[in-house]
């Protein structure tokens, strides 16, 4: 929380890039999505840069080269999707609960990569927001999904992954890219302002091919015994 405060209050004389963030997610014909992306970037750099906050990027060569997919990480704390789209050069947005993204500067970011809002005690609304992701990844858009569906204060244990969080992508025929994050709680959870370091690891890609005689609850233990292998193979080693 101290670190987060501490972002707040050395942003102050930046606090127009609220209003400009609104501005650039309203005139979508004027800022297309790489230009959005890279001030969504600007201001995770400059949030990055007042918490003394930084994160290392392993297997780029691992994400497609071509089309959209979806990043499908495990999920410790506020920072984890700021954290992957800092290493993830090419435009990508997000899935978010809907009942945490009205907030000032949430509401402006998420606008802002074009986010998904998804209202998870709403089934009529949950499906059709799966429908729209298959039918945004289907066109090239990249997404960030968390399987867990949400955080729980675990550090680096994985939680149970949920199998709906992965029918847009058999929907959409799409590769599947797990994410490994390493003490991305250790940002906004830990009472202090020293320097700290997440890590970011983009896992081989899983093909539609792979998955596609795979049960969504398969694909979802899949997908989590590799986020897992790599955590225990990073912190284990070291």
């Amino acid at each position: 929380m101290i670190r987060f405060l501490k972002v707040i209050l050395w942003n102050l004389p930046r606090i127009y890039m609220i209003p400009r963030m609104a501005y650039k997610a309203k005139h979508t014909e004027r800022y297309d999505e790489e230009a959005r992306y890279a001030y969504a970037r600007l201001a995770i750099r400059r949030m990055m840069r007042a918490g003394r906050i930084s994160t290392k990027r392993y297997g780029a060569e691992n994400l497609p080269n071509e089309g959209g997919y979806l990043l499908c990480p495990n999920h410790q704390g506020k920072y984890d999707a700021l954290g992957i789209m800092i290493s993830h050069d090419k435009p990508c947005s997000i899935v978010i609960d809907d009942a945490k993204s009205h907030g000032l500067l949430v509401k402006q970011f998420i606008d802002l990569v074009q986010g998904k809002r998804l209202k998870k005690n709403d089934a009529r609304q949950s499906m059709r927001i799966i429908r729209e992701l298959a039918e945004d990844t289907a066109k090239g858009r990249r997404f960030i999904i968390f399987p867990e569906g949400g955080y729980y204060h675990n550090h680096n244990t994985v939680g149970e992954f949920k199998p709906g969080c992965f029918k847009s992508a058999v929907k959409a025929k799409a590769p599947i890219v797990p994410v490994a994050l390493i003490d991305s709680y250790k940002v906004f959870e830990e009472w202090s302002l020293r320097k700290v370091e997440t890590q970011v690891h983009f896992l081989k890609a899983i093909p539609y091919e792979e998955y596609r005689s795979m049960t969504t609850a398969e694909i979802a233990g899949m997908v989590r015994d590799r986020i897992i292998g790599r955590i225990d193979e990073v912190i284990y080693s070291t």
